[in-house]
């Protein structure tokens, strides 16, 4: 089946203020506690704009971010280091490290740390509007 391709052309005056490469080393590292109303600390390094949000984190053991819904955006969390255990709408998953959590626009979850190591994750929230 033939699909129809756009090329979309940016001004080079645009381009010239994109970010092609992140580096999370050269970002400041926020420490949070409570995140999303989840409890203990969060270690993040972000990097956003108005399309998208993209997190270098590590998540402390027996720290959890809050209950939150993606009703405008998404969210993939790719574990780098150690396992993390989602709640999923009605679900309970783990993932651990080369495995990632997809949260689909119009689902809720929040993730926990039930082990005695950090846990580091990559994270992109895209926004769809």
């Amino acid at each position: 089946m033939w699909m129809p391709f756009f090329l979309v052309s940016l001004p080079a005056e645009h381009l010239k203020h994109c970010t092609m490469i992140i580096d999370f080393n050269k970002l400041n590292e926020e420490q949070i506690f409570g995140f999303k109303g989840g409890k203990g600390e969060l270690d993040t390094r972000n990097y956003t704009d108005e399309k998208c949000k993209i997190m270098y984190s590590t998540l402390k053991p027996g720290a959890s971010s809050g209950l939150h819904s993606h009703d405008q955006n998404c969210e993939i969390i790719y574990v780098l280091r150690g396992k993390l255990t989602f709640h999923y709408d009605d679900k309970v998953e783990e993932a651990v490290a080369g495995q990632a959590h997809y949260c689909p626009m119009g689902h809720s979850h929040y993730m926990e740390n039930l082990t005695s190591d950090d846990v580091t994750y990559f994270a992109v929230v895209p926004e769809h509007h």
